[in-house]
């Protein structure tokens, strides 16, 4: 097996910059793609609906079909492994403490200057949509992840989606998922034809104010398209992580932890990235045993990642080694070093960062807490992970009494007649001259 060995010193500042390339999906090839999907189903609704599902998903089903009645879910619930059933509610409730914890104030405000006050409210949005994939496996964490922050921020409509199986059918865990945190309706469609329904609606499906949630390619491309009409909320694409470790580090923990965002698909990334020579030549060591143990899918994903889009980096201090994280902006971090805490303070563009052995990505994906989907390709440099934030808006209001608008109003009046404005400029020496009659 091969697997990527780089050494950070002997690269120049472009080969530096190629190596924080992602194999990213070129979405000015699928849009074209997508396009004419998107304005089927905007021109003829749950007709296109049928048509694509039965194409992409391979499912026969007809209008009344797609939405998954309260019984369902309620069965879905019930039926589900108990083991499963308690997973699911420990992290609920941990991802509901961690988003509780995210909220703000529904208003507050401040003094400006005697006379004015200033505030900002806080509301939710009227309805959203979630997208939950399921292109290679189920993904109950995901439902988790986008229904809890959408139900904390008090959202009155929150919508699921995701593919049905063959069979027209929806996973049965995040069915059980949706039920347990209240999504007040779920949609077994799934791909661009899903994207287009909750942006535009059909007779079955009414429109949503926004959309979040991870998909394929072809979803992302959908989701730009239509990001002139709908907020699409964050942009989350194929996973990536940097296990960042020293020689505190056994190399097993690092090796396996390495493997955790690599085997999510071909289209991942995952580095290992250490200044310690030792610890790198013993990753490199073990790994191919370790991927070679892995499920046949999983593997496959595994070995095209670590030799194309991920491996070993050797850095020539941790300094060295901080400031490649912060280049790469990775979706996640996972610190492997004698203080991880110190590390905390210097890392600026990850979009989680996971401190000590005893937090690997695995508890992160699915119950720590904190929301995990997160920015990728690199919009962690100006992104956040997916927020109670998100699914609010912000409404700023104020109000002026007598004395603040004799005291604010001559000095406004400048600026208005400076550039021109003079309706602007009007409002003002009208209510002045009224004020000195």
């Amino acid at each position: 097996m091969n697997i990527n060995y780089v050494e950070l010193a002997g690269l120049n500042s472009l080969e530096r910059k190629k190596l924080c390339e992602r194999p990213s999906v070129d979405l000015r090839d699928l849009i074209p793609k997508v396009a004419p999907i998107i304005e089927d189903v905007k021109a003829r609704g749950d007709a296109a609906l049928i048509d694509y599902t039965l194409k992409f998903d391979g499912a026969t089903m007809a209008a009344g079909d797609f939405r998954v009645p309260r019984e369902s879910m309620d069965g879905a619930l019930r039926n589900i492994h108990p083991s499963l059933r308690e997973a699911i509610q420990t992290s609920v409730a941990n991802i509901t403490k961690f988003h509780e914890f995210q909220k703000e104030p529904r208003t507050r405000e401040i003094e400006i200057m005697p006379g004015i006050v200033a505030g900002e409210m806080t509301i939710p949005l009227n309805s959203v949509g979630l997208y939950v994939p399921r292109g290679k496996g189920s993904f109950p964490s995901m439902m988790m992840m986008a229904a809890v922050p959408a139900k904390v921020a008090g959202i009155k409509r929150i919508v699921a989606v995701s593919p049905p199986d063959r069979f027209g059918k929806a996973d049965q865990a995040s069915l059980a998922a949706a039920c347990m945190i209240g999504v007040d309706e779920f949609y077994a469609i799934g791909g661009v034809q899903a994207i287009a329904a909750l942006a535009y609606g059909t007779k079955t499906i009414l429109p949503v104010y926004k959309i979040v949630g991870p998909g394929s390619g072809f979803v992302l491309a959908a989701k730009q398209w239509l990001s002139t009409e709908i907020d699409t909320g964050l942009p989350a694409g194929p996973s990536e992580a940097i296990i960042l470790a020293d020689d505190s580090v056994d190399a097993m923990t690092a090796a396996i932890d390495l493997l955790i965002e690599a085997e999510h698909g071909p289209d991942s990334s995952a580095y290992l990235v250490t200044p310690d020579a030792e610890l790198a030549r013993e990753a490199l060591r073990i790994l191919p045993d370790l991927v070679s143990k892995l499920p046949g899918e999983r593997r496959a994903f595994c070995e095209t990642v670590l030799s194309h889009s991920g491996g070993v980096v050797l850095a020539s201090d941790m300094e060295d080694a901080i400031r490649f994280v912060n280049e790469f902006a990775p979706e996640h971090l996972q610190v492997l070093t004698k203080k991880p805490r110190d590390i905390l303070e210097q890392i600026v563009t990850a979009g989680e960062t996971l401190l000590g052995p005893f937090t690997p990505g695995t508890l992160a994906n699915y119950s720590i807490g904190p929301n995990a989907i997160l920015p990728t390709s690199g919009f962690a440099k100006t992104a956040s992970a997916l927020s109670v934030r998100d699914f609010t808006r912000k409404m700023s209001f104020a109000e002026v009494t007598k004395e603040g608008f004799d005291s604010l109003a001559p000095k406004t009046l400048a600026l208005a007649q400076y550039e021109g404005f003079a309706a602007h400029a009007e409002a003002l020496i009208h209510r002045l001259k009224a004020q000195s009659q």
